[in-house]
């Protein structure tokens, strides 16, 4: 059976801080409870209801601005990384969003890897653009450069072709 709480804090997949949610009761003993994020949704916490949302709606109008002033300063981020190829320009491994991240944080940006939006990771050599999404759903991106490592692979010279006899 589903309990009623009012959340205190943001909680991912649930809600906002706030907001009046149902959650099984296991996720509410052993996580919503002990971690303080929630309280039982009775008469006396819907006054609360109202002072939390006030509260979130400012933080709300604070991290946009930031979040905004923050994407507008990517746009312009350029960043290289280096990896390993094989002769022919194939990547051994890839780029994941969590090396993007630690990439970013190399940078002096504060970001998860929860924000890093890429369908998969980046397994070709050249320049990729990575969408992100910032607080309160603001979307930004930033050019990713993956080159190989020791510098650009040199050119392979035309191979002749073998002529076959034709019998």
């Amino acid at each position: 059976m589903k309990q009623q709480l009012l959340l205190l804090e943001d909680v991912e997949g649930l809600g906002r801080k706030g907001d009046v949610v149902t959650a099984k009761p296991g996720f509410i003993r052993n996580f919503l409870l002990p971690q303080k994020m929630a309280v039982p949704a009775d008469k006396g916490t819907l006054k609360m209801q109202a002072r939390l949302k006030e509260e979130r709606e400012k933080l709300a109008a604070v991290d946009r601005k930031e979040a905004e002033a923050l994407a507008v300063q990517m746009g312009s981020l350029v960043i290289t990384t280096e990896v390993k190829v094989d002769a022919d320009g194939k990547m051994y491994g890839s780029v994941s969003q969590l090396e993007i991240a630690r990439l970013l944080q190399s940078k002096g940006y504060q970001l998860e890897r929860k924000n890093i939006l890429i369908p998969q990771a980046i397994k070709s050599l050249g320049t990729h653009t990575i969408n992100l999404r910032l607080k309160e759903g603001v979307p930004a991106s930033f050019t990713l450069e993956v080159q190989p490592e020791g510098g650009p692979l040199p050119k392979k010279a035309p191979e002749a072709l073998a002529e076959t006899p034709s019998v």
